[in-house]
């Protein structure tokens, strides 16, 4: 599944705006728009964003909201 994929899963499951998704995982809230538009991220900045999904998951299912210095 390509990234951009998981990233829109992710956004409709969790209501989120794109703009703070791309905030949070990676400090840019154009990340998604630019990522529609054909941005490939790079292999760090997939980790990146797999990391934040996981957490912001696991952050959801728990009720528990994290500061967002546990993304980083």
């Amino acid at each position: 599944m390509s990234m951009l994929l998981k990233v829109e899963r992710f956004l409709r499951q969790s209501a989120m705006p794109p703009t703070k998704f791309g905030r949070l995982a990676v400090n840019d809230p154009r990340l998604v728009e630019d990522m529609r538009r054909g941005r490939e991220p790079r292999e760090r900045t997939v980790a990146r964003i797999e990391a934040a999904i996981a957490t912001l998951a696991d952050q959801a299912r728990s009720g528990a909201a994290a500061p967002i210095s546990a993304l980083r």
